[in-house]
């Protein structure tokens, strides 16, 4: 484990760095199925808001 002292005999310790790599941009066949996951989400978060709305007594 990588370490420096300090003035007085401390150690400080430091955490292993990870490797590092270029992300690589989503191809066309990942983005359309983020814009389905997109479109399926907002869909079923609006039905919970609405479910949550007519249920209540606020209306």
């Amino acid at each position: 484990m990588p370490y420096t002292t300090e003035e007085g005999g401390r150690l400080n310790n430091f955490a292993k760095e990870p490797k590092m790599y270029a992300a690589e941009p989503p191809t066309k066949t990942q983005q359309r199925k983020f814009v389905i996951w997109g479109v399926v989400a907002a869909v079923l978060v609006s039905g919970i808001i609405f479910v949550a709305f007519s249920v209540s007594s606020v209306s």
